[in-house]
């Protein structure tokens, strides 16, 4: 039975324009001491034929019925025969060095349980866009982890086994059957695992240098439906009370404003500019704050806001087309 250094997971469902870009950006990383495990989470697309396609032996298929991003992500882990987990979704791309990188800062700092990077954004055809996640990589607190999450989007981490496996629990009604992602999600789920690995396990996150991952931003983005984003959100805050009450009294309504000034950009992104006004507002009555901790972006998100609604749709869709490209 091969055995590996890392073990990257890939959840696949109904990509199949993207994820033979996405597998190739694996086998192409400098550090070759990886396996591949590609979930086929149940698609009804060519995926699957095109993964099937690839001949190298540190590809491994698991498949199973659709469970949903956090389900197909367990299902990959459980299989993992790596020292560290790392997490790539099928229409995302990674950068050659990413593997090789995050390696070095794990093996070198063996308090580190969780290491990232920053992510360029790319749109539908892999255009570059001219925005990035750029975050907070030293001295990260669960503050810190709660309100902006410094790990970004799901493609980002490398986990060391040993502290992801803190997160682990069995299955509530499948008997057997671990879990590190609470299933009970459909979205928010990374941010309630980062959150509960470093709130309730003490793991540490670190980040290192550089824009490591490409995240691609679909049009209609966001799983198209902010307010359950919203509704997802606030559910992983509810379930954070149950186990450090003081955590949310501390942080929760200043990470609440930050998720919803995010929300507020991206119901901006979506055209929907009465529901983007009304996170902002929301955002800024709950927890003032954030205007002077993030004074340009919230300025430039509340400008945005006024100047769609005084534009209309169309016309502020074609303003922003050069920094969006096809991700609007």
């Amino acid at each position: 039975m091969r055995t590996a250094k890392i073990s990257v997971v890939m959840p696949i469902y109904n990509v199949e324009a993207f994820v033979a870009e996405a597998v190739q950006s694996v086998l192409n990383q400098s550090f070759a001491d990886f396996e591949l495990i590609c979930v086929d989470d149940g698609g009804t697309d060519r995926s699957m034929e095109i993964v099937r396609n690839f001949d190298d032996d540190r590809i491994r298929i698991v498949s199973q019925a659709n469970r949903g991003l956090a389900g197909a992500r367990n299902t990959g882990i459980a299989n993992a025969r790596g020292d560290f987990i790392a997490l790539l979704d099928g229409d995302d791309v990674w950068h050659r060095d990413k593997l090789q990188l995050h390696y070095i800062h794990l093996a070198a700092n063996p308090e580190i349980g969780v290491s990232y990077a920053g992510s360029r954004l790319i749109d539908r055809d892999g255009q570059v866009l001219s925005i990035a996640m750029r975050p907070r990589l030293g001295k990260v607190s669960q503050r810190d982890i709660l309100c902006r999450n410094p790990i970004g989007n799901g493609s980002v981490p490398v986990l060391r086994k040993t502290a992801l496996d803190h997160g682990r629990f069995m299955h509530p009604r499948q008997l057997g059957r671990a879990c590190w992602f609470d299933e009970e999600f459909r979205q928010s789920e990374d941010i309630e695992l980062w959150t509960r690995l470093a709130v309730k396990h003490g793991v540490l996150f670190a980040g290192i240098e550089g824009l490591l991952t490409d995240y691609r931003i679909m049009p209609g983005a966001l799983a198209a439906n902010v307010v359950k984003q919203y509704l997802s959100w606030t559910k992983m805050l509810r379930k954070l009370r149950t186990y450090a009450p003081d955590v949310v009294a501390q942080y929760g309504d200043t990470a609440h404003a930050y998720q919803l000034r995010y929300l507020a950009r991206r119901s901006l992104q979506l055209g929907n500019f009465e529901l983007a006004r009304s996170f902002f507002q929301k955002a800024i009555g709950l927890q003032p704050r954030i205007i002077s901790e993030e004074p340009r972006k919230t300025a430039v998100t509340g400008a945005a806001i006024l100047v769609a609604s005084v534009l209309g749709k169309e016309r502020f869709t074609a303003l922003v087309r050069p920094y969006l490209r096809n991700a609007a």
